[in-house]
């Protein structure tokens, strides 16, 4: 079987992902993983698939059928993704008063410590009491072994100060 990562997008309307799930039915293929959301009244996602080796091109030409419904671009997925056993997980929160550049400035100070960031979802919704826009992330990552925990959570308590958010560090 081949493993492929696909990125979909399309107006957002009922169906979407029926119509993109028979498409790989019928290529004998499995859907494993996805991320799916509807943002800004855009539909989005990622979704890992594998199908029969024989079957790549003629999926990937189904999947072009779906142009008008979906954009869906294929690319190549690892058939067994490396497990890093010298990483431990860590969880990050933030949450403060959105402005320009907070995702910048959080995942610049991440990887200056070798963090890669596994997940990340973000939102900014509207402040309840004070007005304004907050920003939220939730953040799972990948720390090696041999990073210092210690100089990271400094590290993201001066930005926290810096930029007016809270961030929380937590393990995994």
């Amino acid at each position: 079987m081949a493993r492929l990562v696909l990125t979909v997008v399309g107006a957002d309307r009922a169906g979407l992902v029926a119509a993109l799930a028979e498409v790989v039915s019928s290529h004998g293929g499995n859907w494993e993983d996805s991320q799916l959301a509807e943002l800004a009244g855009t539909f989005a996602g990622v979704v890992v698939v594998s199908v029969p080796a024989g079957t790549v091109t003629s999926f990937t030409e189904a999947l072009q059928q779906l142009d008008g419904l979906l954009t869906v671009t294929a690319h190549p997925g690892l058939e067994e993704p490396p497990v890093p056993a010298d990483w431990r997980e860590l969880s990050l929160s933030v949450l403060g008063d959105d402005r320009v550049g907070i995702v910048r400035d959080v995942s610049a100070a991440l990887s200056r410590h070798g963090v890669s960031i596994e997940h990340m979802a973000t939102e900014t919704r509207e402040a309840p009491m004070a007005g304004g826009r907050l920003f939220e992330a939730e953040v799972v990552a990948r720390v090696p072994r041999s990073a210092d925990l210690l100089a990271l959570r400094a590290d993201l308590e001066r930005l926290a100060a810096e930029i007016l958010v809270d961030i929380h560090v937590g393990d995994g």
